[in-house]
This record gives C-alpha cells, structure tokens and sequence, in this order.
C-alpha cells in the first residue's frame, strides 16, 4: 500500500507530544466507507486549518464483539489493514483504545475528561451525527457537544451520508452485500474494491495438476463474503500487482467440506508467493460456487471464469482515493 507509515497508539501514556492538541475523528471505522471518509475528510480539513495533527480515535476489539462475543462479527477491516486505509487517506495517527471491561463501564463525563481532554488534549472533535459513547452509551451528541465547550475544544457532527439512491451508507449495508456476492455494489459504498488480507500458504497443489496454479489464503472465519468465483486483483509486498481469479469456499468438487479457503490463479505468472502477506481486492463476482461432475467439466468452466475476469478487469479504473492507496 502507498502512503506514509502511520502511528497506531493503544497506551495514551506513550501518546508523543507532537500528537497532542490535534484535530480527532471517532468512530469505529469499519471499512473506512464512503460515509466514514465524510467525517474523516472533516477532521483533515480542520486539522489543515489549524495547523495540527490529524487523528482517528478507534476501538479495538469492535464494541458489538465486546458486548456480544457469541455473535461473530464480520471484520470489513481488521485493525492493520485499517491502520494503512487511514494513512493513505492523510490521518497521521489512529488510536486504538482497548475496549474492556473498564472502558465499557467508563461514564460519559470521564470518557472525555480522561481521553479526550486530558489524554489527548484534543482542540476538535469531528463524528457522526448519532454518535454515542460511554457507559450505556449515554454520552450523545448533544452531550459531547455541551462537554467540548466545558473543556475547550470545538465539536462537529456530520450529517448521515446517503449514496446516489438516498439510502444511508453503513457498515452494514456492506456486510449484507458481500454476504449476497454483491461486490460491485459493496465497492460502490466503500469507495474501492473489499480487500482482504493475508499469508500465502501452501495447499494440495492440486489446481497445479489441472493447469491453474493457485495462491492459497486462509481468512478468518467471521468473513462472511459470498461462496463464488471473483474477478481479483493481488497486491505483493513490495507493490506489485497481479490480476486474476479467485475461488472462495469448499471446493465441492475435489473435497467434501474441506476448510474454507480463497484461492486465487494469478495471469500469466509464475513466481513464488509462499510465507508472503499479501492483499486481494474483489473486483466482480462470476459465478456462485458449484459441484462438477468431475474434473474436465471443472478444468472447462474454469478457462471461462478467467476468460470472464480478464475481460472484467480490462475495464477496471480506481473508485477513489483509497483504490489508489490500496495500491490499484
């Protein structure tokens, strides 16, 4: 990913002076979308304005995975890859305050005396317009507002950010979406293809045999993204990109319930990708995944799904400005 290298702070006791009195976003920040940008381009601006750091103050594990730990969550984001969305974007560093037991029973008024004033000394604070935080979440806007004039520093709220249809962009929305195979319409509320992250590791090497070598990686198992074949695009390490096309699921024909895995048969490649971290981006979804009889009839449909993301990703030009820190 392009961009300059971002701090990420859980401890404010190691909070550097030159971060403080800066201009911060809040909010949990999951998949930095198109309606996260709208609060995080605020705080930019006022930072710019007054001459001050630009922060991001996040939570870290997700609140909802706190408060309901037998719901598993689908991470749009999990904290590194966020961390580098947020450098790219400008943010000069993201606080991840741990949220526990202690930060969930914190009170609204000690939240921001304890964080807010006198952790981070901030001189503005940019978030949502239904922002609450807080023990009970009892600290709303107009709270946050009112306490900002008691401590000394500025507050704005951001208006709901809608897409083209006027319907709300949320975390949401783009969890429900992924879910249905809908990754065209899911980066249309992001603003750049879901990415995914993760080591390349070593499997059956049986697409090899059939002609479609492919780099393995294992995702979490809360990603709750669609079984199919995808139109993707691979980022190494040291930048460079690779187009191609990916399984994502069991692979029904060769295995019956094998582990869940993404594969993914780069074009017109043939290095070796083994132990490296490495980043795919979901362009377009082909086909749901299917049961062949047997392995010609695969090895066939195969040819065409790369045919068909060759053909997708021939035509494919960054959504934004996070494309283009993700390295498009």
């Amino acid at each position: 990913m392009t961009g300059k290298p971002i701090q990420r702070i859980a401890d404010l006791g190691s909070l550097p002076e030159s971060l403080r009195g800066g201009v911060v976003a809040i909010g949990n920040f999951d998949g930095v979308h198109r309606g996260h940008v709208a609060v995080l381009d605020r705080a930019l601006e006022g930072a710019a304005a007054l001459g001050a750091p630009a922060l991001a103050l996040t939570f870290e594990p997700h609140p909802r995975a706190f408060f309901r730990p037998d719901e598993p969550l689908f991470r749009l984001t999990p904290a590194p890859l966020r961390a580098r969305i947020l450098a790219g974007l400008g943010i000069d560093a993201v606080i991840e305050l741990p949220f526990d037991a202690k930060l969930a029973a914190t009170g609204p008024e000690d939240f921001v005396r304890a964080i807010l004033d006198g952790g981070l000394a901030i001189r503005r604070a940019v978030t949502g317009y239904d922002f609450h935080f807080g023990r009970n979440r009892r600290g709303s806007p107009d709270f946050l507002t009112a306490a900002g004039a008691r401590h000394g520093f500025g507050v704005e709220l951001v208006d709901a950010f809608c897409d083209e249809g006027g319907d709300t962009v949320s975390s949401t929305r783009i969890r429900d979406l992924l879910a249905a195979g809908e990754a065209a319409r899911a980066a249309g509320l992001l603003g750049y293809r879901f990415t995914v992250e993760g080591e390349i590791s070593h499997g059956r090497k049986l697409g090899r045999t059939l002609g479609f070598p492919t780099a393995n990686m294992a995702l979490p198992d809360t990603v709750a993204l669609r079984h199919g074949i995808y139109a993707v695009r691979l980022r190494r390490p040291d930048g460079s990109l690779r187009d191609g096309v990916a399984s994502f699921g069991r692979r029904p024909t060769v295995e019956d319930g094998g582990d869940v895995l993404l594969e993914t048969f780069l074009f017109d490649f043939s290095g070796d990708l083994y132990g490296e971290t490495c980043t795919v981006s979901f362009f377009g979804f082909l086909r749901p995944e299917l049961k062949f009889d047997g392995l010609d009839p695969l090895v066939a449909q195969m040819r065409r799904d790369a045919d068909e993301a060759r053909a997708l990703l021939s035509g494919a030009r960054p959504l934004g400005g996070i494309d283009l820190a993700l390295g498009f």
